[in-house]
Parts: C-alpha cells; sequence; structure tokens
C-alpha cells in the first residue's frame, strides 16, 4: 500500500514534487489519519526556505495543520478509534500533513469541531494553540483586571485573527489590534478589538488615543522592525510575547529597567521535546472545539483551493509569502 504525497523535491528544492511513499503503521501513541484538508502557514514558507539554502538528500513532507478521519490507533492510544474525526497542528521534527495519510502523535490531537467542515477546521490549530499558549500560559492575561491593555502586532493574520477572540473571551484586558488596511481593520474588530492602530507609527497611533504604555504586548510578525516601539510601549512591570525569531540581537536595557518580562512562544516545543505536559496540546484543541460549537469562536478559514497537488501546495505558499493575508488559506482533498 502506499500514499500520495507532495514533496520539496531534493534535486530542484525551489519547487515541490508529488510521490508515492509507502503507507505508515501506527504504533504506540500515534493515530493513522486520512487527512481531509490543510492549512499553509508562514511556517511552512520558513522551512521551505531554509530547505533551499540548506539543501535536501530526501524528499520532504511538509504541512504542520491538518483535519482528517483516524484510520488505525497505536497500542498505547485510549482516546480515540478509527472513524474519529479529528484536527491537530503536527510535529516540525516528523513528516508533516501534506499527504494523503500521516501518523501523528494522539496526544496533541483533539475531535474537531463538530459545526465545521475539513477546510475550516484545518484552518485552525496551529494558530490556535500558538494564540493559546501566548496568551494564557505565558502572558496569563486571563488573570488580568479590566483596567489592563493588550496590543495585538499582527491582528489580522492567522495567529492575531484567534488571539483577538480567545483574549475577548477569556480575559477582561482592552484589546488593541494593529492593521494597515481598513478591511484589515475591520476583520479585527469583528473578531473582538476595542480598537485597531496602524504599525508604521505605533507611538503616534496610540497617542491619538491617550495611550503612552500597554501592559501586554503580543508580537506576531516582524520582532526586529518592532523592537523599538515594544521596548518603548511596554508598561512597568509589563509582559511581552512573540512569535517571531530575531535576526539580529535585541536591546534589552529598557525592559530591565521596567522589570518587564520577555516571552517566546513556539507551538512545536511540547512536541519536539517530548515534555511531560505534551498531552495539553489535546485539551487546548478540545476546549478551542468546544468554544467553536457554541458559536463564540469563527474558523479562520478566509480562502479555500482543491485537490493536493503541486500547483496547489505551490499557490498557497505564494500566499502565505505575499503577507498580506486575513486569516488563513486552505487546501481541500
Amino acid at each position: 500500500m502506499t500514499i500520495k504525497a507532495i514533496t520539496v523535491n531534493p534535486q530542484d528544492p525551489a519547487h515541490f514534487m508529488s510521490i508515492q511513499l509507502p503507507q505508515p503503521v501506527a504504533t504506540e501513541f500515534d493515530l493513522l489519519v486520512e487527512v481531509k484538508a490543510v492549512s499553509i502557514n508562514p511556517v511552512d514558507t520558513k522551512v521551505h526556505k531554509s530547505l533551499q539554502k540548506s539543501g535536501l538528500d530526501a524528499p520532504k513532507v511538509l504541512g504542520w495543520d491538518a483535519s482528517g478521519i483516524v484510520k488505525s490507533v497505536g497500542s498505547a492510544v485510549k482516546n480515540f478509534k478509527a472513524g474519529d474525526e479529528v484536527w491537530y497542528a503536527g510535529d516540525i521534527t516528523r513528516s508533516g500533513s501534506n499527504t494523503t495519510e500521516q501518523l501523528i502523535d494522539s496526544r496533541i490531537v483533539s475531535v474537531k469541531p463538530k459545526t465545521l467542515n475539513w477546510a475550516q477546521s484545518a484552518a485552525m490549530p496551529l494558530t490556535a494553540l500558538t494564540a493559546w499558549e501566548a496568551l494564557f500560559e505565558h502572558l496569563n492575561i486571563q488573570n488580568a483586571p479590566a483596567d489592563k491593555t493588550l496590543l495585538v502586532i499582527g491582528g489580522a493574520g492567522g495567529v492575531g485573527s484567534l488571539a483577538i477572540p480567545l483574549a475577548a473571551l477569556r480575559s477582561k484586558v482592552k484589546i488593541i489590534a494593529t492593521a494597515s488596511r481598513p478591511e484589515s481593520a475591520q476583520w479585527c474588530l469583528e473578531r473582538g478589538a476595542d480598537l485597531t492602530v496602524n504599525y508604521n507609527d505605533l507611538q503616534g497611533e496610540l497617542a491619538k488615543h491617550d495611550i503612552k504604555q500597554v501592559d501586554y504586548i503580543l508580537c506576531l510578525n516582524d520582532t526586529d522592525g518592532h523592537w523599538d516601539a515594544i521596548s518603548d510601549l511596554i508598561a512597568p512591570m509589563g509582559h511581552i510575547c512573540t512569535i517571531v525569531e530575531n535576526k539580529k540581537p535585541l536591546e534589552l536595557n529598557q525592559l530591565k529597567l521596567k522589570s518587564a518580562a520577555l516571552h517566546w512562544e513556539l507551538m512545536f516545543t511540547r512536541s519536539m521535546f517530548n515534555t511531560p505536559d505534551i498531552a495539553q496540546q489535546g485539551e487546548i484543541l478540545k476546549q478551542v472545539a468546544a468554544l467553536v460549537d457554541e458559536g463564540k469562536v469563527q474558523t479562520t478559514l478566509s480562502e479555500t483551493l482543491q485537490g493536493l497537488t503541486v500547483e496547489s501546495i505551490e499557490a498557497a505558499h505564494t500566499k502565505v509569502l505575499g503577507g498580506h493575508m486575513q486569516g488563513k488559506v486552505v487546501i481541500a482533498f
């Protein structure tokens, strides 16, 4: 038995190719999932770019968001069975989801929302986990009083589109989101932002609303480019969380003077290091699914492409690389 996969081409890493691979077998904690839809995230394009620089010896399957049907389960799996409809964000150390069947650790999986179709479901897991971990495990905004403020830099992107409604649902803070275009601003407001500002002049834009500092900052793009503004705007004893790696050293003296905290969020940490609380990701996805089915959180799907093909994968990568996505692009098959 074989499965279809779209992989990075070892002979031409700038492009993808379609191949057949042996059907994987579920053992221990793994599920074998028949993949129905995948979404493309910035991590896909970053890994692809790194492979173009480094080269690769064998085809590599990318993809870290999926929804699908469980076909079989490993010997240690107790909470899933064949036929379950699931969603997950995957593990960067393993073969990805751009394939017809995939092995995935059951502990980072949950049953998908019943009210969403495959494409709507596949749009959400990675960004939902990233937003949840950043907001409620690093920043702990659920414990903040109503006079505190959260600045979300990159409000209309995949993570921002879920960070805003999750913050609105599970905290009392005032939510300020950055957006550079009217349609992006409207997108953020519809999801629960109290205010939107243009990220090109954060201090100036916030000053128009008599805001000189904020208590929490969630940086979802260009940490280097926004760092001066972040350091200036963060309140004493404030908390900053970023998901974007820096390319140059960050000046931390301002943070030291303010006793401000800097947190890093990488959704893959738990699976990469097999942390003792790895199953927390499955629990988070379960809670998000419940919020979706209760009508409190919407899918962030904005565009659906059809078919697991080289053309659809490359088209989705091009859209993400454009840098102006509202929500997520998904490939259904």
